[in-house]
């Protein structure tokens, strides 16, 4: 998808004294440039048609959601500003460019929650206890090393939150000491998947994620006589979610205050949200050439939330972006993610390191494949390249592959109480995987296996204690909402849910080498009827900004 034209953008005031160009993209309307400065002599925030070369961050946006399902985001830093200044300024003109989106996404998956008419719940309190303490012992390892790389990628993440807030409402003022974040303003969309992992931890009545339930699949498929490695992902999320952004950061940061060397994962490429700053799905395509993924792996065993403390930890999705700046390898990428562990928003992560992968050569090398699980109190990584070698995929579908990680999670007495459904090689997507996988020969067989859902027709998704047998949880890409409201089932996850896969991502060798992908948003209409708001069982939820029906095509995604 490419990204030629160029739009307006809105109006903004501040007392930042640095140069800002926004660039607004907007189809199919004849290109526009708007650049913002800062006027020295009165200064202020001033916009002006054209470009100017003085920027420190640029922001080109492009809305397709109606045509392709994706709308496109590109923000990029000069280099002759420092750190600080960039990472504020790429937080503002991302506000600037994508307020509209933000607002709505807000309305649609965030108005309400530990809002005024719940805030005087004990949990509600308590969150904002724990986010409130949490943000401030952050700060305080940022005041005092904040000299160090992991802690000055940290702060510049931070700032870039606060430029995205400030500019969103206006208020812009680039901090000069110690700032703070709103533990419930924009953090929340950063922390969707840390407070899943709180909501148990901190006793919520009500839990978000029902017992089972599947948050993504991944499979990384080397294709026969070696020629290619490819890597792809799919959301499962509910589909008040899928008004999505794809975004492309390219950020000049040095690796401390003390390295100028630049940082090796300074451009990533990623599928995301409205006012979030990093993916959340996971799915990142890094200047270091790797490919960082992961699937939910969750904590069913209740004893391990006393690991989760708001002290000594950084939020999952704040080491995300941490590691994922840092790292030029595999090993190294676990080693910094492993850091300060929260013990929520537990995944397993992959990351492919193709750096060690040359198409056509009949030899994998070391390095190629590191997983790595966390859970609360315990992280656990190595190098599976042998086993990509042996088998030729590696699939990830929220189960534990380490069995210290798998036992200690309690999904060996999920296993006893409930079945194969819980287990690492006889669950339904485990089975699919296995058996699917050896028909992919190319990117199209990869997104047909990546997009499947035969739920009516495959053995593979029978569900024996439920009623009706047919289950559309059993598949690579969910749709639970064709699950039958009367049935019967033994656990949550198989319920009907306006829940299911809601995207597909893949890259290649080739074109993770230029930040390309191909991807499709919603919920998959292969082998199923589409999925459309005005019919389903769900219409009254909020879904502003959404199409009425969803049968996008995969597109490929490029940048200029």
């Amino acid at each position: 998808m490419a990204f030629g034209e160029r739009r307006r953008v809105t109006r903004l005031k501040s007392f930042l004294s640095v140069f800002l160009v926004l660039f607004y993209s907007y189809c199919p309307v004849e290109a526009e440039i708007s650049s913002a400065f800062i006027d020295l002599q009165t200064g202020q925030l001033t916009i002006t048609e054209g470009y100017r070369d003085d920027f420190v961050a640029w922001a080109n946006f492009t809305d397709e959601i109606e045509k392709s399902g994706w709308s496109y985001l590109e923000v990029t830093t000069s280099h002759r500003y420092n750190d600080s200044i960039q990472a504020y300024a790429a937080g503002a003109v991302e506000a600037a460019v994508t307020s509209q989106l933000m607002y709505k996404h807000w309305v649609n998956t965030l108005m309400g929650y530990c809002g005024p008419k719940t805030f005087d719940t004990g949990y509600c309190q308590r969150l904002k206890a724990y986010i409130t303490t949490n943000l401030e012992w952050v700060m305080e390892q940022i005041q005092e090393k904040g000299n160090t790389p992991y802690w000055h990628q940290a702060n510049l993440a931070l700032l870039q939150l606060k430029g995205l807030e400030d500019g969103y409402n206006d208020e812009m003022a680039f901090p000069d000491g110690p700032f703070s974040i709103n533990p419930f303003g924009f953090l929340l969309f950063q922390m969707g998947g840390d407070i899943e992992d709180l909501e148990s931890a901190l006793n919520k009545s009500s839990l978000t994620r029902p017992l089972g339930a599947g948050s993504c699949s991944a499979l990384i498929k080397l294709l026969p006589d070696y020629r290619d490695l490819l890597v792809s992902h799919d959301t499962w999320n509910t589909y008040q979610s899928m008004l999505r952004i794809m975004k492309k950061y390219s950020f000049s940061y040095s690796v401390s205050p003390k390295d100028s060397a630049s940082v090796p994962g300074g451009t990533v490429a990623f599928s995301s949200y409205p006012g979030s700053i990093f993916s959340g799905d996971d799915f990142y395509i890094l200047s270091s050439r790797l490919v960082t993924l992961e699937t939910t792996i969750g904590n069913s065993n209740p004893d391990l939330w006393r690991f989760v403390q708001p002290t000594g930890a950084v939020m999952e999705w704040l080491r995300n972006i941490v590691a994922n700046r840092l790292a030029a390898s595999g090993q190294q990428w676990a080693q910094v993610f492993s850091q300060h562990n929260s013990g929520t928003y537990n995944n397993q992560w992959m990351i492919v390191d193709y750096n060690q992968f040359i198409p056509g050569l009949p030899v994998l090398k070391e390095g190629v494949l590191t997983v790595l699980e966390q859970i609360p109190g315990l992280v656990m990584y190595g190098d599976k390249t042998h086993e990509l070698r042996e088998k030729g995929y590696w699939a990830s579908f929220n189960i534990p592959y380490y069995p210290e990680i798998f036992n200690a999670s309690g999904c060996n007495e999920l296993v006893e109480k409930f079945g194969p459904w819980f287990s690492l090689d006889q669950s339904p997507r485990a089975q699919i995987f296995r058996r699917n996988q050896t028909a992919i020969t190319d990117l199209d067989s990869m997104v047909r296996l990546m997009r499947y859902n035969n739920y009516r027709e495959d053995p593979l998704s029978q569900c024996d204690a439920c009623r009706p047998h047919a289950n559309g949880e059993n598949a690579i890409s969910a749709r639970s909402d064709l699950n039958p409201a009367d049935g019967t089932y033994p656990f949550g996850a198989l319920t009907q849910r306006p829940h299911g896969g809601t995207d597909m991502k893949m890259t290649s060798y080739v074109m993770s080498r230029g930040f390309e992908m191909l991807a499709v948003n919603g919920p998959t209409a292969d082998q199923v009827p589409p999925f459309q708001w005005s019919t389903s069982p769900y219409k009254d939820l909020l879904h502003m900004g959404h199409p009425d029906t969803w049968t996008f095509k995969p597109v490929k995604v490029t940048w200029p």
